[in-house]
């Protein structure tokens, strides 16, 4: 593989965001593009409101958090509304002041040449550290790469709205330092459409050059701690708990299947709200599945709760899936798409805008519907659990495509080519 060799002016990057910590996708992604630039030996530093790095390498600041008391007054007094009251543009100024503030001391104290602003340019979660970003890099010219993985006007949430001079300022910013990456093809269009700039397209990844290790003694008891019986299918839904993930889905097909199941949801309701959620528990039991809600054990490290019970990690959970749901109406790319083709699982996946357009032409094996559960796709399902030869078939063709056109070798070739597009190296 080619080595970056880095110029000293990329000595240091700093990726920026709203938080880098958890199991959300831009601080997966993050921690994917890191390990190519540590690998290189380019160092990386961290920027956010809720930071699980090495502290030595971190810059903590509350206000970056989009949970932030200020930061969410500034967003409900933006959304949902077309007039913008004169105290809270005082406010949102007040704040980016402050956040840019910490941006010049981040840059100076760890000595960044490079910000890579992960998704905090993209969607306005944080319209202060959008303004602060956007107002930062055009005073110093820093080289950016700004990592975009889902747009503002990709969400009806963000529709009606009091701030459209500052979306179209920051949301993202057209500056000639700012390199733009997206994470699909149709994202790089309207981009261009809406902004008249170009991007170039990196695909979420997976370390597919490193199959994943077998399961250990620490979680060789998964399936006990999820309360799933030996006579039991495991069907795991590795996504948070928002409408987007058309979660109803997974739960009509597991009734479907007419076998005894759980389905388990990996991850908790995020910052959409728990109405989804209180909907998922009703219709479960309309549909009599039973729905487990487990994101209190599982985490991005392995642990213990308050009340004694272990933490896992999503890899530990993957092994012991007999079947992988992924029914979402949109996403940005599909991280739990690439993990189940990572952990050779089957899977279900609905087909989403971006999933027909950049995924599903390379080839994928999968039980695929489109908007509804269908009777073939319930009987594909039934042959994907009973014949194994047929499964391991499945999973060990989608295995090959996603070495070859979604591995950590294909991002570091991109970033490669994209550092000497901008000559960087």
């Amino acid at each position: 593989m080619p080595k970056l060799k880095p110029r000293k002016e990329i000595k240091n990057v700093g990726f920026i965001s709203v938080r880098f910590a958890g199991t959300d996708g831009v601080s997966l992604e993050t921690e994917k593009w890191a390990e190519v630039f540590e690998s290189e030996g380019v160092k990386t530093f961290y920027f956010a409101g809720e930071l699980d790095r090495p502290p030595e390498r971190s810059y903590l600041v509350p206000e970056a958090h989009f949970t932030h008391p200020d930061i969410k007054d500034v967003y409900n007094n933006s959304f949902g509304i077309t007039a913008r009251d004169r105290s809270v543009s005082k406010k949102i100024y007040q704040l980016a002041i402050k956040l840019k503030d910490h941006l010049y001391e981040f840059v100076e104290k760890f000595n960044i040449d490079l910000i890579i602003p992960e998704n905090a340019l993209t969607i306005p979660l944080n319209i202060p550290l959008g303004i602060a970003i956007t107002e930062f890099i055009a005073e110093t010219n820093i080289q950016t790469i700004a990592h975009h993985h889902d747009f503002y006007w990709e969400r009806d949430r963000f529709m009606i709205n009091a701030i459209q001079d500052y979306l179209r300022m920051a949301f993202p910013p057209v500056l000639p330092s700012i390199t733009h990456v997206v994470i699909n093809s149709v994202a790089d269009a309207q981009l261009s459409l809406r902004t008249g700039v170009s991007a170039y397209i990196a695909y979420n990844v997976m370390d597919f050059e490193n199959p994943p290790p077998p399961p250990d003694d620490y979680s060789s008891d998964v399936r006990q701690a999820l309360g799933i019986a030996d006579d039991e299918l495991l069907v795991l839904q590795p996504t948070r708990v928002v409408q987007r993930k058309g979660i109803e889905h997974a739960i009509e097909l597991v009734n479907r299947l007419g076998r005894k199941a759980k389905l388990v949801i990996s991850h908790a309701s995020g910052d959409e709200g728990h109405d989804y959620e209180q909907r998922l528990r009703e219709y479960s039991k309309l549909m009599n599945v039973e729905t487990i809600f487990v994101c209190e054990i599982i985490n991005e490290k392995r642990g213990m709760t308050a009340d004694g019970r272990k933490i896992y990690t999503l890899e530990d959970i993957y092994p012991f899936a007999d079947l992988v749901t992924y029914p979402s109406t949109f996403e940005g790319f599909g991280n739990a798409f690439l993990e189940a083709i990572y952990f050779k699982k089957p899977v279900v996946v609905n087909a989403y805008s971006i999933y027909t357009k950049d995924i599903k032409p390379k080839g994928f094996s999968v039980i695929e519907i489109d908007g509804y559960v269908t009777q073939a796709a319930v009987e594909k399902t039934k042959v994907a659990l009973d014949n194994q030869q047929f499964r391991q078939q499945m999973v060990d063709y989608n295995y090959e495509l996603g070495l070859e056109y979604f591995s950590y070798g294909v991002l570091h070739r991109g970033l490669r080519a994209l550092l000497v597009q901008r000559g960087l190296i």
